[in-house]
């Protein structure tokens, strides 16, 4: 009699970060373990900024990541995104790894892009000494999709290349779109995460647009990507699976207050889609809005998962939260016989009305 075997759903096979806990993967576990947040003082004489403190990604300047050639007219944010793709595309001997080739496609989470970039271009087009004296060469800076466009082309990539702008829940969007790529075809390997900035730009306007409960939120930056393919194209190139996507909900609340009863209803339905039962969800990662715990406790219950802190410690990276969430939850469980077969639930609420939420089985 013939025995079929079970096919796995699309996998993580790989992350990368920029963090800042510091610049490769290793320093982002050893700070999620330590559980110390890596908030620092701002100088007042470099960031005229109304926070005194941040999480920023310490010394990461694009020249010395990335080298002088293509830099010089490069934003921090685009800086970011390329150097976390350059990290998750290399082995360990630093050479390409194999099964991601120029087919590949890239989804990248963001908010604007860099609203330092837009902003800089604008003023310099009404103080200079006429209108439209500014620096063409950062006028491609201003457009959201750059980080995700100068990534392909710095690393080939040349499959579909797509931004997502959702805010806190741009990394869950982007991993939405990776699955609908794979779906329908048009991609066989999926590179997505997503990027944030910190900047005087970001700072004033998280000061102006912020709600009361979250006015002792620490601003953070960085960047996460993630590398979704087959079970098949994985085993074929050798490496592991280290989460299967079982699924994932998203929704939008329209009206103050709702965004707890729109996300346990998206709660509900992937745990009903993927069959998954509110007391077998192992670990637990959000974004820390409070509208999270209200929306959890009714729908877990009881149940109280294994916490993955992220946002308490490397601040809120706004865009790239998700991503985050995903790699701090990879961490979670790397090393530990006992997580193989978890479940994690991974859930994000962002002001402007998206809210969303995955179900990954760790392997």
């Amino acid at each position: 009699m013939e025995v079929a075997t079970a096919v796995r759903g699309p996998l993580i096979t790989a992350w990368s970060v920029v963090s800042p806990f510091g610049m490769d993967d290793s320093a982002f576990g050893n700070g999620l373990r330590s559980g110390a947040a890596a908030a620092t003082e701002l100088d007042p004489g470099q960031w005229k900024v109304p926070f005194d403190s941040a999480c920023l990604v310490e010394g990461f300047s694009n020249r010395e990541v990335l080298g002088r050639k293509g830099t010089r007219s490069m934003d921090r944010v685009t800086g970011l995104a390329v150097a976390a793709v350059g990290r998750l595309l290399q082995d360990a001997e630093g050479e390409r790894i194999s099964g991601v080739g120029q087919d590949a496609a890239l989804v990248l989470g963001t908010s604007t892009g860099s609203a330092q970039s837009i902003m800089d271009f604008t003023r310099d087009s009404l103080v200079q000494e006429k209108p439209f004296f500014v620096d063409p060469m950062r006028f491609p800076n201003t457009v959201m999709n750059c980080a995700a466009g100068q990534s392909a082309i710095w690393h080939q990539l040349k499959g579909p290349n797509t931004t997502i702008a959702g805010g806190r829940a741009s990394g869950l969007l982007a991993l939405n779109y990776a699955l609908r790529l794979k779906k329908s075809g048009h991609a066989g390997t999926v590179l997505f995460g997503a990027v944030e900035e910190f900047s005087s730009a970001r700072a004033w306007l998280e000061w102006h647009t912020r709600g009361q409960d979250e006015s002792g939120t620490v601003l953070g930056e960085g960047a996460a990507v993630l590398l979704l393919e087959s079970d098949e194209v994985a085993e074929q190139h050798g490496r592991d699976g280290l989460a299967e996507v079982l699924g994932l909900e998203c929704g939008v609340h329209h009206e103050p207050g709702t965004e707890a009863t729109v996300l346990a209803d998206c709660v509900r339905r992937v745990l009903a889609r993927t069959g998954v039962r509110p007391d077998e969800v192992g670990y637990l990662s959000t974004s820390g809005a409070a509208a999270e715990r209200d929306a959890l406790a009714e729908v877990l219950g009881d149940h109280e998962p294994e916490p993955v802190r992220c946002s308490e410690l490397i601040g809120d990276t706004h865009a790239a939260a998700a991503a985050f969430q995903i790699a701090a939850v990879l961490v979670a469980a790397e090393g530990r016989d006992d997580a193989r077969g978890r479940i994690a639930l991974i859930t994000s609420v962002d002001r402007d009305g998206v809210v969303g939420c995955a179900v990954l089985r760790l392997c």
